[in-house]
């Protein structure tokens, strides 16, 4: 696992180049914020997660499913991953902050993430 990455991943790299062609500005992972942010909108008091769907167990996708051995570990080690970011998202909310989660297979459709994006932002 120490070959995985946790900073400026390829779908991280696509919401970025997306984000900033629509002319967002940004900053990157707030260690200050609760779960390091992957995008930090700080006048807008607005952030942006970029999850894989494996690793924070996206319910209903088919990325997320549980590998075949070691499940003890993989169960404790991505139900521990999902918990954390729920507790990361309502601390958010308690300080103050929006915060909209963009999933890997969401990727797919670079429209849709656009929009939703650009709602996500512009919304008072």
């Amino acid at each position: 696992m120490s070959l995985v990455k946790s900073k400026n991943t390829k779908p991280e790299l696509v919401i970025r180049g997306l984000v900033w062609g629509m002319g967002y500005r940004y900053r990157l992972y707030d260690g200050k914020l609760p779960g390091k942010p992957d995008l930090v909108f700080k006048s807008r008091r607005k952030v942006i997660f970029v999850h894989g769907c494996f690793w924070h167990r996206h319910e209903g996708c088919k990325n997320a499913r549980m590998p075949k051995s070691r499940l003890d570990f993989w169960e404790k080690k991505l139900s521990g991953n999902h918990l954390r970011d729920l507790e990361n998202q309502k601390q958010l909310v308690y300080l103050g902050w929006e915060s909209l989660v963009i999933w890997e297979c969401e990727l797919k459709n670079l429209t849709e993430v656009e929009n939703r994006v650009r709602e996500f932002l512009d919304k008072t």
